[in-house]
């Protein structure tokens, strides 16, 4: 599935759209249709528990209400063994479904001290 980027993924803000693909119940991956950036991103709900309020601003920019159908996600650095890889739970991807729109989203670091931004997976498998 293809999204527009509404708020740019930090580092590749040149990147405009990006094709969702799914490898199973904890893996997507995140491709340009237009060069070979690629992201591996996890399903952070079947990691640890994982609540945070949107912030207002990402909510009028991805057209977000309670009847929004999104999905979350966050970039993983992987590494062999997979055990050593990292997640980045301060940055989520998030998609709006229903407008084929996304954005990373950034939380407040002062309410979230428990998402890292690089975090060993293997605290949590």
């Amino acid at each position: 599935m293809t999204f527009d980027i509404i708020s740019p993924i930090l580092g590749f803000e040149g990147l405009k759209t990006v094709n969702l693909e799914k490898i199973d119940d904890f893996f997507m991956k995140l491709k340009s249709p237009d060069n070979t950036t690629e992201f591996t991103l996890i399903n952070p709900f079947m990691l640890r528990s994982y609540d945070f309020e949107v912030p207002a601003y990402f909510k009028k920019l991805l057209e977000l209400d309670e009847n929004t159908n999104i999905s979350i996600f966050n970039i993983m650095i992987t590494t062999s063994p997979i055990e050593d890889s990292t997640v980045n739970f301060i940055a989520p991807l998030i998609f709006n479904h229903d407008r084929k729109i996304m954005a990373q989203v950034l939380l407040d670091a002062s309410k979230h001290q428990d998402f890292g931004i690089i975090e060993s997976i293997s605290s949590y498998i």
